[in-house]
């Protein structure tokens, strides 16, 4: 017996990478007096909790638990559920999402699929005797009444659970296909950042509901070898090129007639975006196939008709942000875009920010400003790399919410923001409550602390000035040249180089065990500029030519062995590390390629022509940036150099198709390589003794592959 301490990779993935305890998914009510929030009781457990915080009293109090809802017993989960939260990457349990009506004094949850709501300022739950499985309720802005999908079909109950009805129920389907009502399709959830497939009115009277037919999608068979006896999963698959699940939107009444809205879905077939407050007609915004047009559309829902209210095109594409487009309060339309090279935030058709900020994403709009999240700009004074903060914007000009360096984010209402700030020198994510910028409340973290800091600098590599972090050994103190480790994701959607602490957790242990860590967010990656993010288009293997900028940019200042160099990474990053061995022998000597895209043809519809085009009209581009071909490899270069695949058999995202493709070519090419298949693992790796054995596997193999001691 043994009272050592757990190692830290056993504590990361107990933990969840030290998230579990820490509050998040806020919510302020419209007159400031409460904050709603979910967490976990202790840092090692997953299962969330619901609390309250009297804002007046600064008093906390747990609304809902789910071992007393359940009585103690485990969870079980749906399908349907379990791939609502791997498309959100939702590792915890308990309750993990929640929706609450305007006044948030009513809250609905699901727990085994079963329906529960909490009355909030007087702390009861009750469960609502329904049909399930249940998914994604959501109360009535009046809170009258709760929405919610079982089976396919929307159903709405009354909020004391009476009155139960199908509003919306599938129609029979010829063939492989399904139709459901009121739930996202993959490539919106996946890929949009659209979670959600139906929206109340603001009087509760009404619903806009998405129906969705997959018929024309191709299907796929997901098997785990490990488990023979136990039948494939068939999954719909809009693999690039590929015909994607029909979507139409209905506006439905309580009395379950419906009127269909109505738009040129043959040119725009994406519905990316729906916004419906009492600010305005309800709000769409509609995309091209080829995502470099859309429409924001105002709808009528008593005939379904709808007309322009904006047109955006661009030759690149157009990018989705979160909380866009919106209504101000004056019914001014609120939206974020690309222009004079600059990503700015438009109010009506006047932009109130220009080229010094980045604006990423809206967090909430009042009468009086609007408030968003945003990065540097390239005209502004300093790079602030990493770093990402709350302004309020309006037509007088900017004011920064958050100060400190770091990465924030909000949550406001009834004069109440909730600030979470994320810095370089504490674990973690402080959570403030603020009233006309004034502390009111800290919530706390139970999170553990990670027993590590990371020794980081934050910098810039190369004549691109692509923003960078360094990490050394905790106890280097030295001049005596590392072997390298680049540790990027590298891509669309996945900043690495952040102000802030945990993000680095994992990279400073690799460093710990005796090398230099670098990561790079080279083009493509977001917060920089529209013409940084977009410059991969047709081309994403400049994101490796980034990645040996970047490194050799580096050598001159910090003690980089440049003869012992590897690289690792997951998805993008994963694709990335295969590609550096295959194409760039003469800079890396090994790479661990974690669910590689090998095959950009096999990837799915929205994501992959945003930046490669059709694979029928631009076979080329895709057999560029692809590990692989029909014919093999894609454009290997000598010398062969060591490779770790690892992939989930159970991945949906990116299927495990790719890795054995790309195994079979290297084999036939005569090029040794070790292929680690994680049986029922997904895209993620939640699995506490899988997630730690792969750190420990992956040191292993490049001690082995680099010949260190």
């Amino acid at each position: 017996m043994t009272n050592e301490p757990p190692s830290f990779p056993r504590r990361y993935a107990r933990t969840q990478g030290f998230r579990s305890g820490a509050p998040r998914a806020f919510t302020v009510a419209p007159d400031g007096s409460r904050v709603v929030f979910l967490r976990s009781p202790a840092g090692t457990e997953r299962a969330n909790q619901l609390w309250v915080l009297d804002v007046a009293e600064g008093r906390e109090r747990v609304a809902a638990d789910p071992a007393t809802l359940l009585g103690g017993s485990g969870e079980r989960l749906s399908a349907e559920e379990r791939a609502r939260r791997e498309r959100s990457r939702e590792g915890g349990a308990g309750i993990v999402g929640y929706a609450t009506d305007t006044a948030a004094e009513l809250a609905c949850f699901t727990l085994s699929g079963r329906l529960f709501t909490a009355e909030l300022p007087a702390g009861t739950t009750r469960e609502l005797p329904v049909p399930g499985p249940v998914i994604d309720p959501r109360p009535s802005p009046d809170g009258r009444l709760v929405a919610y999908v079982s089976g396919g079909a929307l159903r709405v109950v009354g909020a004391e659970g009476e009155g139960d009805r199908a509003l919306a129920e599938p129609e029979s389907t010829t063939g492989p296909g399904t139709v459901s009502y009121g739930l996202a399709e993959f490539i919106a959830a996946e890929e949009m950042g659209r979670s959600r497939g139906f929206w109340w009115s603001p009087d509760g009277d009404r619903l806009l509901v998405a129906r969705v037919d997959d018929t024309p999608v191709r299907r796929w068979w997901i098997s785990d070898p490990a488990q023979p006896e136990a039948d494939p999963q068939r999954v719909a698959y809009p693999v690039a090129g590929s015909a994607n699940a029909e979507v139409r939107l209905f506006v439905f009444g309580l009395d379950g007639v419906r009127t269909e809205v109505s738009w040129d879905r043959a040119r725009y077939p994406y519905l990316a975006h729906v916004h419906w407050s009492a600010a305005g007609a309800p709000l769409l915004l509609v995309q091209a196939r080829d995502q470099r047009g859309q429409l924001f559309l105002a709808v009528d829902p008593d005939s379904g008709a709808t007309r322009m209210v904006h047109a955006d095109e661009d030759p690149t594409w157009l990018d989705l942000f979160p909380g866009v487009p919106c209504w101000s309060p004056g019914g001014q339309l609120v939206r974020i875009a690309d222009e004079g090279g600059a990503r700015v935030l438009a109010f009506g058709e006047r932009p109130l920010t220009g080229a010094q900020l980045h604006v990423r994403a809206v967090l909430d709009v009042s009468a009086d400003d609007v408030l968003v999240a945003a990065s540097a700009g390239e005209a502004a004074s300093s790079p602030e790399i990493g770093e990402v903060h709350v302004y309020r914007v309006n037509e007088l000009g900017l004011d920064r919410v958050s100060q400190e360096p770091g990465v924030h984010s909000a949550v406001r209402a009834g004069g109440v923001t909730v600030l979470v700030s994320s810095v370089l020198d504490q674990p973690g994510a402080k959570v403030q409550v603020l009233r006309e910028g004034k502390p009111l409340a800290v919530i706390p973290s139970y999170a553990e602390h990670p027993g590590l800091s990371p020794r980081v600098t934050l910098t810039q590599g190369g004549a691109q000035k692509i923003p960078c972090a360094v990490l050394m050994p905790t106890d280097y103190d030295g001049d005596t040249p590392l072997p390298v480790l680049l540790d990027p994701y590298g891509g669309p959607h996945g900043p690495r180089v952040l102000a802030a602490h945990n993000a680095h957790l994992t990279s400073q242990w690799f460093a710990d065990q005796g090398f230099a860590v670098v990561v790079a967010d080279g083009r493509g990656t977001p917060g920089r500029s529209p013409a940084w993010e977009k410059a991969i288009r047709d081309d994403l293997t400049l994101s490796l030519d980034d990645q040996v900028e970047a490194l050799h940019g580096l050598a001159d200042r910090f003690p980089l062995d440049l003869s012992r160099v590897a690289i690792r990474g997951w998805s993008y990053g994963g694709w990335l590390a295969g590609l550096a061995v295959l194409r760039r022998p003469d800079v890396f000597h090994a790479g661990i390629a974690g669910a590689p895209v090998a095959d950009w043809r096999l990837y799915d519809t929205h994501y992959t022509e945003r930046y490669l085009g059709d694979p029928a009209t631009s076979p080329a581009t895709y057999a560029r940036s692809s590990l692989i071909t029909d014919e093999g490899l894609s454009a290997p270069v000598g010398p062969h150099r060591p490779l770790m695949i690892v992939h989930g058999l159970a991945d949906d995202n990116v299927v495990v198709a790719h890795a054995l493709r790309l195994s079979s070519a290297l084999l036939a090419a005569g090029r040794p390589h070790e292929v680690l298949p994680l049986s029922g693992v997904t895209h993620m790796t939640p699995q506490e003794t899988v997630a730690e054995n792969l750190l420990l596997l992956q040191v292993d193999f490049l001690r082995r592959a680099l010949a260190l001691g």
